[in-house]
Order: structure tokens, then C-alpha cells, then sequence
């Protein structure tokens, strides 16, 4: 049995000539082919090797072979974002529907559409706010009677979708969604993630504090000091021998007792802190019995239902401009703790996994779209440039594995080998309620959110923490649509 943290760590780290090469012209990727480089796509060049798997994988969903027509494609990423209320996405492709020959009568709304394509839009509308709904019988209803999809067919629609709920998040997270077409780019005002100093000892540098509605990539390139020798997630090595790594142990976990007792920071601890907690937490040796690990989750889980989004307030109207894309706009995200008397079980990785199991359904359904989801998967999994807030070496794989299971746990998915006590040990209230809003009521965030979490992080490395909003987002998506479509063909 493959874990991710195990699978994923053969990315290493992310190559740095990517975006050069991309630029001129040196690298097999045709840029010709491309999108254009919209203010999304241009955010996500803060980090090139996933913005060139990003490219690929959206470009091959959207123009490359698969069993949909191009009408179906854009009119299903047009209902996708309207169901998180994206202007910035419907625009985008409404636009882009009609360049492609799409029938504008389509764009009157979902009343003007074919009834195949009709027939959909209840798994839209469940994939986008309560994916663990979906049932075997959806599959079904689709893929028998008059107007029916094919299994290929519906394997594209669900990529579709899931690629943009989760572009949805980022679009928000990020602020773009002030943005639109005709304005202009946001303003850049120096390369992110820059580290000057050539020693090997961790030093803060004074962290970029412009907010990411001013910034502005204008073709700049970005200067990454990666550690080459760290290759895979950070690369910290364990101390040699027991008498010293007692003494290391003891002198981590009296630090860590130091800093835990420090007064919060305003939102949320110092990254020196957090770097002192995962150090702990890396040389922890003591391993839980599958009781506590359960118990633990399952802490976690309550406590994600009991924290409100940033902005609690009751969900405001759909805007007329895409009401006419929206069915059933009361049925938005419910706690997966809260999910009632229904027969839900936990979502366990052990059982189904995206490695084991999804991977290899999706890629014969749909060829070889299974291996672009998953490259670019890894790539957001992996990313690290070992800084952190403009401190050097840092191995951060405990923060970022932290960040994506927590956000599969909002979706009620558990990594069964996963201590989900980390989760509160790394990931403060602030930033849980940023990340959870961003999953499921993306809409409600604000600039004013983006610039009060995370504020000693640079504005890469908290486009980063978005990119993995976005990827687990969409994996999870991704398992729940997958496990059904399997569960239907057996």
C-alpha cells in the first residue's frame, strides 16, 4: 500500500529553468497551444513547475482528445464556477464557449440547454458543496435511457468539474475575483521568495508585505534559492546516535514547550515557532495504536464543524448575472461531522486511495488525463523551496502534509496513517477557518482575509498554501465521483 508522502516524494524538488525555458522557447511544452496567460495563470507562475503542470493538464481537460464535445466542456466549467458564485471564471468562459462555436442561446441559462447536458447538474451541484452524497445510482441515471452519457463521457464531465470547484477556490483565495477583464494585472513590487544569504543557518530576512490584489507578475522572474541538496520535502537529517538524540529531543521539546506558552502572534504564532513545532514533531518517535489515531481525526473532524467560516454571515443571493446558471442555491457545504442519520462512513484512504485505486480507473476511462491529474497532484504535494517566511532550510513537510489533510478531512476523507493531532499542533485557528472557507464558501473571502493569515509568510508562499487548497480540493472531488463510478461498474 502506497502513502502519499511516500509516493509523492520522488517530485524532489522543483526544478528552477522551468519558467525560463517556457519563455524562451526551449521547453517541450507548446506555448502556442496554451491558454493565454489570464491573471490566474499568471498568480500561479509564482511557482513554475506547477504552473506548467496546471497548463497541461487544464489544456488537455479543455482542447485535448476526450470523449466531450467542446460546447459541453466550456458550458460545464461556466456551471462549475457559477455554483461558487466566480464571476471572474464564467466570464472568462463564457467567452471562450462562444469562441468555440458554442450556442449563445445556452448562455440564457440552464433552461436553453440539451437535456443530456441537463442531466448533470445534480452532480455538479453535490461534487461542488457534498461530494460524499454522490451514489452509485447518479452513475446509473446517467448512463441509461434517452439522452444517456457514456462512462467516458461522465469520467469528463466529473474532471471537468472537480478541476473547476477547485479553480473556484483559488480564483478566491487569491482576491482575483476583483480582477475582471479590462482591469489591470495586480503589481508585482519584487521577485517572491527571494533568499540573499549563501549560509546555511536560518536567516530571517524581512518578509514581503504586499498583498496580492497589488502584485503583478508583468513577465518578471521569479529568483527561487532552492536547496538542491534537499531533495525530497526539505530534507532534514535525523540526528546519529541515541545518547545525542535524547539530548536534541529533550532540548526540541523544551523549545517547543517555550514557544507554545508564547502569546499568540495577532494571527496566529511566529514562523519561528511553527519551525520549532514541526522540528518537534519530526523527531517524535512514538507511534499511536489505531485507536488514538482514529480518536484523534475524529477530534479534528468536530472541531472543523465547530469553527465558522471567516465570514459566518448567511450566504447572500446569486448575483442576477448567474442566477440563471444556478439550480437549487440553498444547498451549499454541510459539515461532514453533521452529516445526520444518513449511512456515511468516513471516506478512508486505506480503502480507496487516488495511488491504488483512482489513478488507474480514470486513466482508462478517460486516457491519459489520469496522468496529468496526477503530476500535477504531486506537484502541489511536493513543492518546497526549504524557506519559510524568508528563513532558509527549512524543511516544511510537516506543514504542507498538515495543510492537505486537513483539507480532505473537511471533505471527510482520513489518511488512516496520518497523526491528525499535527493538525493542531501546526495549524492555528486563523488559518483553519481561511482554509475551510476557501474549500466551501470560497465566495465569502475578502482581501481583507488573504492579508490577515498567514502574515510573516511571503505572498508566494501563501499563493502555495492556495495551490493546495486548490489540489486536495480537487482530489478529493476527484475520489468520491471515482469510488461511485467503480462501485457501479462492479
Amino acid at each position: 500500500m502506497y502513502y502519499a508522502v511516500d509516493y509523492y516524494a520522488d517530485m524532489g524538488q522543483i526544478s528552477q529553468d522551468c519558467f525560463a525555458a517556457t519563455k524562451t522557447g526551449t521547453f517541450e511544452l507548446d506555448m502556442d497551444e496554451l491558454d493565454d496567460l489570464d491573471q490566474v495563470t499568471q498568480v500561479i507562475g509564482y511557482h513554475p513547475q506547477f504552473h506548467d503542470h496546471f497548463l497541461r493538464t487544464q489544456n488537455f481537460i479543455m482542447k485535448g482528445d476526450g470523449p466531450l464535445p467542446n460546447d459541453y466542456r466550456y458550458y460545464l466549467a461556466i456551471i462549475a464556477a457559477a455554483r461558487h458564485q466566480c464571476p471572474y471564471l464564467v466570464k472568462r468562459y463564457e467567452k471562450e464557449f462562444i469562441n468555440q462555436g458554442g450556442d449563445s442561446a445556452w448562455l440564457d441559462g440552464l433552461d436553453f440547454i440539451p437535456a443530456k447536458l441537463r442531466a448533470i447538474y445534480d452532480i455538479n451541484k453535490i461534487l461542488a458543496h457534498r461530494p460524499w452524497l454522490l451514489r452509485k445510482e447518479h452513475i446509473e441515471r446517467l448512463t441509461k435511457g434517452k439522452n444517456s452519457w457514456s462512462l467516458s463521457e461522465v469520467v469528463h464531465a466529473m474532471v471537468l468539474l472537480s478541476h473547476f470547484h477547485s479553480l473556484s477556490s483559488f480564483v478566491f483565495s487569491c482576491g482575483l475575483t476583483q480582477k475582471l477583464d479590462g482591469l489591470s494585472s495586480p503589481k508585482l513590487k519584487s521577485p517572491p521568495a527571494v533568499v540573499a544569504s549563501p549560509t546555511t543557518t536560518n536567516t530571517p530576512l524581512d518578509p514581503q508585505k504586499t498583498v496580492l490584489s497589488e502584485i503583478s507578475l508583468n513577465n518578471a522572474k521569479p529568483d527561487y534559492n532552492s536547496q538542491t541538496a534537499a531533495n525530497n520535502n526539505g530534507g532534514a537529517e535525523p540526528g546519529s546516535g541515541n545518547a545525542t538524540r535524547g539530548a536534541s529531543d529533550a532540548a526540541a521539546l523544551n523549545g517547543y514547550l517555550a514557544t507554545a506558552q508564547q502569546p499568540p502572534q495577532q494571527h496566529g504564532i511566529s514562523v519561528e515557532a511553527l519551525m520549532e513545532r514541526m522540528k518537534v514533531l519530526s523527531q517524535k518517535q512514538d507511534e499511536c495504536s489505531e485507536a488514538e489515531l482514529s480518536s484523534r481525526f475524529q477530534k479534528v473532524e468536530q472541531q472543523t464543524a465547530e469553527l465558522a467560516a471567516v465570514t459566518p454571515e448567511a450566504a447572500v443571493a446569486v448575483p442576477t448575472n448567474l442566477s440563471h446558471y444556478v439550480d437549487d442555491a440553498n444547498f451549499i457545504y454541510q459539515d461532514f461531522a453533521r452529516r445526520g442519520t444518513e449511512n456515511i462512513n468516513t471516506f478512508r484512504i486505506q480503502d480507496y486511495s487516488w495511488e491504488d485505486h483512482g489513478y488507474s480507473l480514470v486513466d482508462r476511462l478517460y486516457n491519459d488525463v489520469g496522468t496529468f491529474l496526477d503530476a500535477k497532484f504531486r506537484a502541489a504535494y511536493n513543492l518546497t523551496y526549504c524557506t519559510m517566511g524568508g528563513i532558509k532550510n527549512v524543511d516544511t513537510s510537516k506543514f504542507r502534509r498538515a495543510i492537505w489533510n486537513y483539507i480532505q478531512c473537511i471533505y471527510g476523507i482520513r489518511h488512516d496513517d496520518y497523526d491528525y493531532g499535527e493538525v493542531n499542533q501546526l495549524l492555528v485557528r486563523p488559518l483553519k477557518m481561511f482554509i475551510k472557507t476557501a474549500c466551501c464558501f470560497p465566495e465569502r473571502i475578502t482581501t481583507k482575509d488573504y492579508d490577515s493569515v498567514l502574515v510573516e509568510l511571503q505572498d508566494s508562499e501563501k499563493v502555495h498554501v492556495n495551490l493546495m487548497i486548490m489540489e486536495a480540493r480537487n482530489q478529493a472531488e476527484l475520489l468520491y465521483a471515482l469510488r461511485e463510478i467503480m462501485r457501479y461498474m462492479t
